[in-house]
C-alpha cells in the first residue's frame, strides 16, 4: 500500500470513529519526517483514544505495521507512526493550543480526495 492509499485508509478510519475537523498536510516539499501528516480532533479522551485505536486495528487488518504511538494514556494528543504517515489525533482543546496547520505552514493542505 502506498502513501496515498494509506492517508486515504487513515482519513476513512478517523471518520468512522466520528473525528473532527480532519486535514491532511503534503509534506514531501517540507520535511524527511512522513509523506503526510493526517491531523484530526476527537471532543473527549474516550472519542480520541476509540480513534487511535481504529487506525491500529485497520492498519494491521491491512498488513501495516504500527511504528509506534505515543500519549495513549493521557488522550490529548496522540500521535500513531505509520511510517510514511503520521496521524496527530487532539482533543479538541489541545489542537488549537499546539496548532501543527500553523506550525507546518509551509506544507500544503490536500483534499483527501485529491491525495
Amino acid at each position: 500500500m502506498n502513501s496515498n492509499e494509506l492517508v486515504k485508509m487513515i482519513a476513512k478510519a478517523c471518520d468512522d470513529k466520528r473525528a473532527d475537523d480532519i486535514v491532511v498536510l503534503d509534506m514531501t516539499e517540507v520535511s524527511l519526517i512522513a509523506d503526510y501528516f493526517l491531523i484530526c480532533e476527537g471532543s473527549n479522551e474516550r472519542q480520541v483514544q476509540a480513534i487511535a485505536r481504529e487506525l491500529k486495528d485497520k492498519a494491521e487488518e491491512n498488513g501495516i505495521s504500527v511504528s509506534r504511538i505515543e500519549g495513549f494514556e493521557q488522550a490529548r494528543w496522540i500521535l500513531v507512526d505509520l511510517h510514511d504517515v503520521v496521524c496527530h489525533i487532539f482533543h479538541k482543546d489541545e489542537r488549537n493550543y499546539y496548532n501543527l496547520e500553523r506550525l507546518w505552514g509551509d506544507a500544503p493542505t490536500v483534499a483527501i480526495e485529491g491525495v
